[in-house]
């Protein structure tokens, strides 16, 4: 036994059998601890295990030093003397913290040592469970090696077979002649086949050398390496090359390459290969700190063979979060030429796009007091545009704003200011200082309430390059008084679980007239009438204009809400604002309003089954006005995989678009996937694509065939993306489960 001492306790969970003589030893019913410490500490560190029994021993051994290693043996023999031997039989069962490994029998090497585990050996942690016909454990180093073995991943149901494993205390594998796969065990429709393999189980990475891929035992990949994720972590690689084509720009290639640079930095920088264009370099910076987090964007094309010429697009989003309550937030994006998002974008919504905004803003916020500061450019990529129709600069932007209820009777205090510069290259320009303090008296009981409010608006300009005749120096000052009220009425409905309310609202508002013409108009609009906009003061959005008016605005919503789970049933509203004297007021090149009542507005939303929604808004005048516009949508999700959409849009004068788009299983591994867009008023199609997807245990496919109107002057593109999807792994080809998310509402990617 002296082989053992050094490093070994034995106790008695059970009453052992001891057979002794002078060159054997034999322990039945045997829990052995080895820890890994110096000899020294080995007496202080453990001597009262050796004096526990039964039940209570084994507790004991639970409450050990993780790193202190743990034998439960069914015998044990020892050969004394100067060739030492010792043999386990009857089971043998090591645990370290929370691995574990057992097998039939195991022998002791002293000079290795080291066990030898042989017969039914089993081994497993939390993330990996191997099974072999024999092991080598080095207790020293906590390191097991099987021979022949075959192994399982928790973390993405991973599994595989290599001739040699080896598993180290850190929880690594390394696998020479290995085969490693997702599919269940009785399926093996894609294989990874590598000379040597390292699994880093707490990283959640893999390594592999000399790989061969093969999807229905076909090869289609070879690599002399090869990085690829078993769970959620990052790591700096290559990763799955994207494969397309379009109509205008050829055939794509896409090489993402993705640097994992710290755990709170990263890039991804992706080569994109267009047959018809050239090769553009995009790249992708990602920062988190304490106190700030952002990406800055870039890509780069040097030679546009189309274009004749480089372009470029660049964007940086960042935001920080001072100590002092400050925030900070910089959007800037640039593009080199107005054709840029047409011919590289890719989406009908981004190819429209007209202005890109760039800001710089900071704000901070108390219980009373608000501040918001910015510098905002736009960069205008419509050429349809005319330089005098273009935004205005706001260099720089200014608005405070502030909120003091519960004062003296019950009053409440507010006050919003602005002060802002407006340049641009041609027309007007100047300040304008807007102030706007405010009475109100709230009062509210349970069912009602009623709020008087006096406003004072007063706003004052400083001008540059006016025409001539016009001041320089225009004001307005507009008192603004008004009375909101309403109530929140509710029944039960017969016992049913639900109630219903009755929540009718009344605003009147009365402004005076004052002549506005000499005022320029910078950002002043006239919104679309809906729900929130009917109970706004001025019926302009922004100070350039206040509408002088008497009116009334009137609504009522009824809602019916389902008791035991808080869910809204049923929701519907209507309302119109009813004009007591004429406007004199409008913007430059409208016509004055002279009509006594707006449009009216309803909206209407309810779930007619636990799986079908359907909600419709629409916008109608007296008369022989007719319908102004009007949308709904209609979804029908009798399952998570089961979608279909249905939706109308009209805008008089503007548009009237019809959408379809679902994801529907045709068979039991099938699904077909489409969306299907056209404009009625043009009597063309916007957008359509069909695809169908094939899911099995371990793999999937995507084929989608799209074409859309890709230009704002109604140029058309085409293409077709092939994905093939690795469960656990990765995916080969297009992207196309992200264009499937953006085109179906709704739709989740359930391949992964």
């Amino acid at each position: 036994m002296k082989h053992l001492q050094n490093y070994a306790k034995v106790t008695y969970p059970l009453k052992p059998t001891t057979t002794l003589s002078s060159k054997y030893l034999t322990i039945a019913g045997a829990l052995l601890v080895i820890p890994l410490a110096n000899s020294a500490e080995l007496d202080a560190c453990y001597a009262p295990v050796a004096r526990i029994s039964g039940e209570a021993s084994a507790k004991a051994v639970d409450a050990l030093n993780p790193d202190t290693i743990v034998f439960e043996v069914g015998e044990i023999d020892a050969q004394l003397g100067e060739n030492p031997r010792v043999s386990m039989t009857g089971g043998v069962l090591l645990r370290q913290g929370d691995r574990l490994a057992g097998a039939d029998s195991a022998r002791y090497e002293p000079t290795q040592r080291a066990l030898l585990l042989d017969g039914s050996v089993r081994y497993e942690d939390g993330s990996s469970y191997v099974e072999s016909d024999s092991a080598e454990f080095s207790y020293d180093f906590g390191r097991i090696r099987f021979e022949g073995a075959s192994f399982i991943l928790d973390g993405n149901d991973g599994r595989g077979a290599a001739a040699a494993l080896e598993i180290n205390q850190q929880g690594r594998l390394e696998l020479d002649g290995v085969s490693y796969t997702t599919c269940p065990p009785d399926s093996n429709d894609w294989l990874l086949e590598a000379r040597d393999i390292d699994l880093d189980t707490r990283e959640g990475v893999g390594t592999a050398k000399g790989i061969k891929l093969r999807f229905q035992g076909v090869p289609i990949l070879y690599s002399p390496y090869l990085s690829f994720p078993i769970g959620d972590a990052r790591k700096s690689g290559v990763l799955s090359p994207e494969v397309g084509s379009t109509g205008r720009s050829g055939n794509e290639i896409r090489m993402p390459y993705y640097w994992n640079i710290a755990p709170n930095y990263d890039a991804t920088i992706t080569p994109r290969l267009l047959t018809e264009r050239g090769l553009q370099i995009g790249a992708q910076f990602r920062y988190l700190t304490r106190t700030m987090d952002g990406s800055f964007y870039a890509e780069h094309l040097a030679s546009d063979n189309m274009f004749n010429g480089s372009r470029t697009m660049m964007q940086l989003k960042h935001r920080t979060m001072f100590v002092n309550g400050w925030r900070n937030r910089i959007d800037i994006r640039e593009v080199s030429d107005n054709q840029y998002f047409e011919d590289l974008g890719g989406s009908l919504s981004i190819s429209s796009i007209t202005h890109l905004d760039r800001s710089i803003s900071f704000d901070y916020h108390t219980d009373s007091l608000s501040f918001f500061g910015q510098v905002q450019d736009f960069q205008t990529i419509d050429d349809a545009i005319l330089p005098v129709d273009e935004p205005y600069r706001r260099v720089p932007q200014l608005l405070l704003r502030g909120e003091w209820p519960d004062r003296f009777l019950g009053l409440r205090y507010g006050f919003d200011g602005e002060l802002v510069n407006f340049d641009r290259d041609v027309g007007v320009t100047g300040w304008r200082l807007n102030l706007a303090p405010r009475i109100e008296l709230p009062v509210s009981r349970p069912g009602w309430f009623i709020t008087p409010a006096v406003t004072v608006d007063h706003t004052q300009y400083e001008l540059r390059d006016t025409v001539a005749g016009q001041t320089s120096d225009p004001s307005r000052t507009v008192p603004i008084s008004s009375l909101d009220m309403g109530m929140v009425l509710e029944r039960n409905m017969n016992g049913s679980g639900r109630i219903q309310t009755l929540e009718p609202r009344l605003l009147y508002v009365h402004v005076p007239h004052q002549d506005q013409d000499d005022i320029p108009v910078f950002d002043t609009i006239t919104p679309d009438l809906n729900l929130v906009s009917l109970y706004r003061k001025n019926r302009f959005l922004g100070v350039d204009r206040i509408a002088d008016t008497d009116q009334v605005s009137i609504g009522i919503t009824s809602r019916i809400l389902d008791l035991s789970t808080g869910r809204e049933v049923m929701s519907a509203t209507i309302g119109q604002t009813r004009y007591l004297s004429e406007s004199g007021i409008s913007l430059p090149g409208e016509p004055v309003v002279s009509d006594e009542t707006s449009d009216y507005i309803a909206e209407l939303s309810f779930l007619l089954f636990e799986n079908l929604n359907f909600d419709v808004g629409h916008q109608w005048g007296e008369k022989d006005r007719g319908t102004t516009q009007s949308q709904a949508r209609l979804q029908y999700r009798p399952a998570s995989n089961k979608i279909l959409n249905l939706s109308y849009r009209f805008r008089r004068d503007a548009l009237e678009q019809g959408d379809l788009s679902w994801s529907w299983p045709i068979a039991t591994q099938w699904n077909f996937v489409g969306r299907y867009k056209r404009s009625f008023r043009d009597d063309e199609t916007l957008e359509e694509f069909y695809g169908l997807e094939y899911e099995s245990c371990c793999w999937g496919l995507r084929l989608v065939s799209r074409r859309h109107i890709s230009t704002r002057d109604g140029t058309r593109d085409s293409s077709i993306g092939l994905q093939l999807v690795l469960k656990g792994m990765s995916s080969v080809g297009t992207a196309a489960d992200k264009m499937l998310e953006r085109g179906i509402l709704g739709y989740s990617a359930s391949l992964r």
